[in-house]
């Protein structure tokens, strides 16, 4: 049962973690119909914009935690303008193109920023500072750390803050207007480009809080990082129904959870043939059951309801 129970809590850090990158999916997804294939490497952006930041002003003399803040911040404010400047550029122009145009060049998009943050960072991992005192706790048998507590918190309040914008502020009503119909929206007075834009954006500044707490949470980063996590984060989308926010949120948690317990009992169940290294494929297990079995995912897809 203490395995089970230290499983559970693994799990629900971890998905909360991919419940905050598959939500920058889900926006976008939601409003334009793209799956922005670069949005993991935004997050790897995060990550390494705040290991510059926040380790030049701790050897500046600046305390641990002011540092650390001011690193996250800055990390938001950078990825709020590549997630702009990547609708601008890339996307935009292919609006109207083929669905599968802006698709490769997603792509495209993830393998330059690759390349490019691994000519500004280097092919070495980092270390990522630590921000909070070594402390550690324990619940029924199941031990977390300071680090582990604040990732859900956070996780917990900005889902939250993001379910206010999108169905209590103008901004939001207008992102469901484009979603459910983006021609008759642009007829009612909605700027279609403007509300696009806000959703890289707010997806871009989601995917920094969440390439900070990978870091917190494993203490390196590296140029890859954002590859995986992606690919993990998206099919949390899927799982969930991608296009719906409860559901990039519901299926974030369920697989940190199905990652976590396959992780703990992969080596019982296969006799010790596999080990908790392979809990990657778990991921993609589930991926392949819900497009068999429910492609709209858990909560599908309410036509209006998108974003």
């Amino acid at each position: 049962m203490d395995i089970f129970l230290q499983q559970i809590v693994n799990g629900l850090v971890q998905g909360s973690i991919y419940a905050l990158v598959a939500l920058g999916y889900t926006m976008v997804y939601g409003i334009m119909g793209l799956i922005n294939f670069a949005h993991g490497e935004v997050v790897m952006i995060g990550t390494l914009v705040t290991i510059t930041v926040a380790g030049t002003l701790i050897k500046a003399g600046m305390p641990v935690a002011v540092a650390g803040l001011a690193g996250m911040m800055a990390a938001v404010l950078v990825c709020m303008a590549l997630g702009w400047a990547l609708e601008r550029v890339a996307y935009r122009p292919l609006r109207n193109a083929p669905r599968l145009t802006p698709l490769i060049t997603a792509i495209g998009m993830s393998i330059v920023l690759q390349n490019l943050a691994m000519m500004v960072w280097g092919r070495n991992y980092l270390t990522f500072p630590s921000f909070l005192p070594n402390m550690d706790f324990e619940l029924a048998g199941a031990h977390f750390t300071a680090i582990q507590v604040i990732i859900v918190l956070v996780s917990a309040a900005t889902m939250g803050a993001l379910l206010l914008l999108v169905y209590r502020t103008k901004l939001g009503m207008a992102m469901r207007a484009t979603a459910q119909n983006p021609a008759v929206a642009s007829l009612m007075g909605v700027n279609i480009n403007r509300v696009i834009a806000a959703a890289f954006v707010i997806g871009s500044a989601l995917g920094a809080v969440a390439g900070v707490m990978v870091g917190a949470y494993y203490e390196i980063a590296h140029y890859q990082m954002g590859f995986m996590l992606g690919l993990k984060a998206f099919t949390a989308a899927v799982l969930g129904g991608i296009g719906n926010l409860a559901g990039a949120m519901l299926g974030g948690i369920l697989l940190g959870i199905i990652e976590a317990l396959g992780a703990g009992y992969i080596g019982d169940l296969t006799g010790g043939f596999l080990g908790s290294h392979y809990q990657d494929i778990f991921a993609f297990v589930v991926l392949i059951v819900v497009l068999m079995f429910k492609p709209s995912g858990l909560f599908g897809e309410k036509s209006g309801d998108r974003a």
